[in-house]
């Protein structure tokens, strides 16, 4: 089975150590097909969010 090339943007967590995410609330945007457009939709998500201390976005890459 070859690598994927697909992209996820996932955050909100429990808490400011970003180690567990809040169960039943985690926001997940997806998939992408190149890191360009999930990195686009992470930084619209990350200004969006700001002020919310528990939310922190990362981009995943499937495989």
């Amino acid at each position: 089975m070859g690598s994927s090339n697909r992209f996820w943007v996932v955050g909100e967590y429990n808490d400011t150590r970003f180690s567990e995410m809040k169960d039943g609330t985690q926001k997940m945007f997806g998939p992408f097909d190149s890191y360009e457009k999930a990195r686009s939709k992470w930084q619209a998500q990350a200004e969006a969010t700001r002020s919310n201390c528990h939310m922190r976005f990362t981009i995943a890459q499937e495989g």
